[in-house]
């Protein structure tokens, strides 16, 4: 048996925790450390970069990390991948390259391209991009590391590839080694958010705090991954937060979309997957069966949409609903016909009666105006409403000045043959290398749900409660979609959760999704059922009008809803 490989995760997004890069390097023993700096919101902001300045497109922040920490990571022998290249990891890598020689280190730095589609957008199918990107798997990292790379950086790669393609490297696996590469992709999977696996964002986060778990500052995680793909996930001893079965499983549940997690180098089976307790914050995470990757692969595609503004109006006291009508129609009197294509309203009632401060007795109305004319939602959109102020309700004001409006995107999603994606590894040295989409494929099945519910027990007393107080829940954003997962911590009450909370429960639970679309699929392993909220983002998070962009509190909401819980789940035994 050989030695795990120990890969820990210092970056969950594009603005992330700065020391973290020295920080997991000086607490503990690595053998390659990664950071995600990628979102589908960050491709836009990296786009927009990249117009302004043909010479930027990637993290600034990793390469800041680096001139901190490179040395140290070359003194203890461990080596770098990361995502951070963006929309230019040959930028990227010029640049580490000249840092490393002002600092006189010889530290070899490769780079993976073929991401890239922009240049063939309108042929593939994609008009009007600003960037358009394809999901790269791990081989091109697999390759620069087997070549001798200690820093790797990549533009767009999934997630979990910077985990899978190092472990793939060291241990030596095919490309038909599904299983083990389906296993460390579920470990990538646990890791590319950071602290989201130590405690960060835990549903249970209280139940921590009253065991004497430090969640002031969480440490990052790392997972030493054996052989056949299993893994520990655990942390650097004596670090802040928690790795318990119950952080684990949430991070497998954040934004996925069913049991077949595709990937363009293994289409992981989570509903094969186990977690169990190995000790002290350590969990081994086994089972992960893969399958074929599906032959078509996905691709990121921004584009500008137009221009939006917002103004949120303030209602204090008595009468909110109709000073809301009221100045809602007067703001659209006055724009007339200079009214933009796309003007929201959104009353949210924050205020509540008897209310010992202003701020407590006071709704927010918040009016987004979006139009591809810069001019409809600039300063003719904000005047407009400014000239109100003496004019409309009762203690009318504003919680900020109007702006001038800025321009947003639009994300979709679309997929191209695996042929018309040609992904290179730039070595050291300046050879390039072609990583050949070789290998088996499989057309991504769907896993329906179990539409008939497990058949209902003998019926015993019930509570009313939040169904927070049984069940964990973590939510986010794909695209224009929400992504739901929602889990049990023991037999009892998965089985209560597998018959209850179906989708039109759901609809019912959070009437926002009424009128939606909802998929719900299953993953009785994990005790756990995984939701789709299809359209609750509408355009995606750079479009969205909605209070929450990125569905982030979804989870939340849903467990805040109070309904008739088995008296047997609120105390059990």
């Amino acid at each position: 048996m050989s030695a795990p490989l120990r890969i820990g995760n210092a970056s969950g997004f594009y603005g992330d925790r700065l020391g973290a890069v020295r920080e997991m390097l000086a607490d503990g023993p690595l053998d390659v450390l990664t950071g995600d700096y990628l979102a589908e919101l960050t491709m836009l902001i990296l786009g927009r970069d990249r117009l302004a300045d043909p010479g930027r497109g990637y993290a600034a922040t990793f390469l800041r990390q680096m001139e901190d920490s490179l040395a140290l990571a070359a003194e203890r022998g461990v080596r770098i991948v990361s995502n951070a290249g963006g929309l230019n990891p040959a930028g990227l890598a010029a640049a580490l390259r000249r840092l490393a020689e002002r600092r006189g280190l010889p530290v070899r730095v490769a780079y993976v391209t073929g991401d890239e589609l922009l240049h063939r957008a309108e042929a593939l199918g994609f008009p009007g991009a600003v960037t358009a990107n394809a999901y790269l798997g791990g081989w091109g990292i697999a390759e620069a590391l087997r070549r001798g790379a200690e820093v790797v950086v990549t533009g767009r790669v999934t997630d979990a590839s910077l985990v899978a393609g190092p472990a793939a490297a060291h241990f030596g696996w095919a490309r038909d080694d599904f299983d083990a590469l389906a296993g460390a992709t579920a470990a990538g999977h646990v890791l590319e958010c950071g602290t989201q696996a130590t405690g960060g964002n835990y549903a249970f986060f209280t139940e921590l705090l009253a065991a004497g778990h430090d969640l002031t500052s969480p440490g990052f995680p790392l997972a030493e991954v054996d052989a056949d793909g299993s893994a520990v996930i655990t942390k650097h001893p004596g670090t802040g937060g928690a790795v318990t079965v119950g952080t684990v499983t949430a991070q497998l549940l954040y934004e996925i979309t069913g049991p077949r997690y595709a990937g363009p180098d293994v289409t992981a089976r989570f509903d094969t997957v186990r977690l169990e307790a190995a000790g002290p914050d350590r969990v081994r995470l086994s089972g992960a069966r893969g399958e074929p990757p599906p032959p078509a692969v996905k691709v990121g595609v921004n584009r500008l949409a137009g221009f939006r503004n917002e103004v949120t109006f303030v209602l204090t006291g008595l009468d909110i609903e109709a000073k809301a009508a009221l100045v809602r129609a007067q703001a659209e009197a006055a724009l007339g016909a200079a009214r933009p294509r796309r003007l929201e309203w959104r009353l949210a009632r924050t205020d509540r009666a008897s209310a010992r401060t202003e701020q407590e007795h006071s709704a927010l109305l918040r009016v987004v105006a979006a139009d591809p004319d810069a001019e409809r939602v600039g300063r003719a959109f904000s005047s407009a409403l400014v000239e109100l102020a003496l004019a409309s309700y009762p203690g009318c004001h504003l919680t900020a000045p109007p702006g001038r409006g800025s321009p947003y995107g639009v994300f979709s999603a679309a997929h191209v043959d695996r042929a018309e994606v040609r992904q290179e590894v730039v070595l050291p040295g300046g050879e390039r290398l072609a990583v050949p989409a070789d290998g088996p494929v499989l057309a991504l099945a769907e896993v329906p749900d179990e539409a008939a519910p497990a058949p209902p027990g003998e019926p015993g007393p019930v509570r009313p409660a939040p169904l927070g107080a049984v069940l964990g829940a973590r939510s986010g954003d794909k695209g224009g979609d929400a992504t739901l997962g929602v889990w049990a911590r023991d037999d009892p009450g998965w089985a209560w959760l597998d018959r209850t909370l179906t989708a039109d429960r759901l609809r019912e639970l959070l009437p926002e999704t009424a009128g939606l679309p909802v998929r719900r699929y299953r993953l009785p392993k994990l005790r756990a059922l995984s939701f789709v909220l299809e359209g609750l983002l509408g355009e995606g998070v750079a479009a969205t009008s909605r209070f929450d962009p990125q569905a982030k509190g979804v989870a939340e909401w849903l467990r805040a809803q109070t309904v008739d819980v088995p008296v047997e789940l609120l105390e059990p035994g």
